[in-house]
């Protein structure tokens, strides 16, 4: 009986918050604006410092599109609500990797973040109680360090295009499994 209640406050926070879509459409078009700035003629610094930058658009992209799609992201009155917040903090703990890949290793900065991108995804499965970040996440961790296993620094703009393009089928995938949890909850 605890199980299927569980499992019920799981796929309400699914069809709440539509899967945590607007968040990962914002990581989209911030990983698009990656892409585009590891193709500018700059120093791999400037590109990584770029990308850093970046990344402060995330929220503010996340808050408007959660409004333009109706999705509550904020979920205050659910009991497992603030824990997809928990879950997305978690992955600040891996910035010092980060860091030291910015001032080692700079060429390899997009593969660490992009890696740690995609893993952080997998406790977001049993969140929205869904398989698609279950696959994706070492789909996407995996399939990222084996694109970048050899690429050279005029190709580093590969790895952010390939996280765009894990990120939609990511999407596509939650976008079906939300659709068919709304069917069923109706």
């Amino acid at each position: 009986m605890i199980r299927l209640n569980l499992i019920n406050l799981k796929n309400q926070l699914s069809i709440q918050s539509k899967n945590g879509i607007p968040f990962l459409l914002s990581g989209t078009l911030i990983w698009l604006l990656i892409t585009l700035i590891y193709l500018q003629p700059l120093d791999i610094r400037e590109k990584n410092m770029f990308l850093l930058f970046s990344t402060g658009l995330m929220f503010p992209v996340s808050i408007l599109i959660a409004t333009l799609i109706k999705a509550d992201w904020k979920n205050n009155d659910h009991p497992l609500g603030k824990l997809g917040l928990y879950l997305n903090l978690a992955q600040l703990v891996y910035f010092p990797i980060i860091i030291w890949a910015f001032s080692n290793s700079p060429f390899q900065m997009i593969l660490f973040f992009a890696v740690i991108t995609g893993a952080h995804f997998f406790p977001y499965g049993w969140l929205y109680h869904t398989k698609a970040f279950y696959w994706m996440a070492p789909v996407t961790s995996i399939g990222i360090s084996i694109i970048g296993w050899n690429l050279d620094a005029d190709n580093l703009w590969v790895l952010p295009f390939a996280m765009v393009i894990f990120l939609l089928i990511l999407v596509a995938w939650l976008y079906f499994d939300y659709k068919k949890k709304s069917a069923l909850n109706k």
